[in-house]
């Protein structure tokens, strides 16, 4: 009996330090945007986890941030007038292309959010951010339906995707503050720099994408300019035509007198 009693006090002692093991991994399984545990392993992030957590944002702001508008400005470029077949193929081209590798970054970072974060959905990034995925994948299956251009259903297709791409360009963007937010909050470290730098991308594709939509307009102005100077020019040279004109018909008179 006392044999058995001794194999049990030895059997805890060594169930002791897996326990805790077992404590310290469940406080280290941290969710990146929820609320922060009071436990002092909590406190201090594993640099594994920051390193996911970084790798996982630039994924998606590559995604969101620079992909998704690339290929809205691309198919938006498009809708130009004039424009050599060749032109409109590279566009549509550089349109797909992005939006694809997109789709795989976006998909990426789906997967390290599933395997290496503790999903709890508990806040906004994490909701907002699984109706995202669903909307991208979607906006991807729908992109590969796209019926022939005679067909009735082509417009209603358009008019979906649209409405899908500016729904994924928004909600996007609104994500990355979201994500920056909870970076910050999870890390103790600042954020402002890259949330100044996101906004000052966004300005720039911002008018980047106006410029091109008055494009057409610009080059119809120009045109109009140049066309009303050259009849004025050419108005002007008829004038001084017809005052030459006029002064040799006047010199034989002048001889007379």
């Amino acid at each position: 009996m006392e044999i058995h009693h001794q194999l049990l006090v030895s059997l805890l002692f060594l169930l002791l330090p897996l326990c805790s093991s077992q404590e310290n991994t469940r406080s280290l399984a941290i969710d990146v945007n929820g609320p922060v545990e009071t436990s002092p392993i909590s406190e201090k992030l594993n640099p594994k986890l920051v390193y996911e957590i970084k790798v996982h944002g630039f994924m998606l702001w590559a995604a969101m941030g620079v992909l998704m508008p690339i290929g809205i400005i691309s198919i938006r470029l498009m809708s130009i007038k004039d424009q050599p077949i060749i032109t409109l193929r590279r566009l549509f081209f550089l349109h797909v292309t992005s939006q694809m590798v997109a789709v795989i970054l976006v998909t990426i970072g789906a997967v390290m959010s599933v395997i290496n974060f503790n999903n709890s959905f508990s806040n906004h990034h994490q909701q907002l951010g699984i109706g995202l995925y669903v909307i991208v994948w979607f906006q991807a299956l729908l992109g590969f339906l796209r019926p022939p251009r005679e067909e009735k259903a082509r417009r209603k297709w358009f008019v979906g995707h649209w409405i899908l791409g500016t729904s994924i360009a928004i909600l996007g963007i609104i994500n990355i503050y979201t994500g920056l937010h909870a970076y910050a909050k999870k890390t103790s470290k600042s954020a402002n720099l890259w949330t100044i730098l996101f906004t000052a991308q966004l300005s720039c594709i911002a008018l980047v994408y106006l410029f091109q939509d008055k494009w057409s307009y610009i080059q119809s102005q120009a045109t109009f300019n140049r066309n009303q100077s050259v009849d004025h020019n050419s108005n002007i040279s008829t004038a001084e035509t017809g005052h030459g004109y006029e002064v040799e018909e006047s010199k034989p008179e002048l001889e007379k007198c």
